[in-house]
């Protein structure tokens, strides 16, 4: 018998109110951007997740997803070595095609640079972690 080891999860940071709105969209977009979320995690990729423009090749990731006539979006980081950001989930209103609305990228803007502070505060913590151990 031959096992396999689950691949270690990098830990999942939500921004802002990205798990209140995660909640309340439908139940299947919900399923699909939580495997989406976790394949993050695990250094993975959904078949469907590319890269959101305006943020550096592959450094800020969008999965898209049509349901019941309606057009959902989540965005995280994975720009960060040991962690996954949750930046934004949200319902798409905009009429602007498939374009992403300049208020929600605003929004994006915002919470990246919340994650960032975030990461170098804990990368900060764990280092000082680090220097008190030896």
């Amino acid at each position: 018998m031959s096992w396999m080891l689950a691949p270690e999860l990098k830990p999942l940071i939500w921004i802002g109110g990205s798990k209140k709105d995660l909640g309340k969209l439908p139940r299947l977009v919900r399923k699909l951007f939580g495997f989406a979320l976790r394949l993050a995690q695990q250094g993975l990729r959904h078949v469907d997740a590319k890269s959101l423009r305006g943020f550096g090749g592959g450094a800020v990731i969008e999965v898209v997803e049509d349901f019941d006539k309606n057009t959902y979006r989540a965005v995280y980081a994975v720009r960060f070595e040991e962690v996954v950001y949750a930046l934004h989930v949200f319902q798409k209103k905009s009429k602007e095609g498939s374009k992403t609305p300049r208020a929600d990228m605003e929004l994006i803007r915002k919470r990246l640079k919340d994650a960032e502070t975030d990461y170098r505060n804990r990368k900060r913590g764990s280092d000082e972690e680090k220097g008190q151990s030896h």
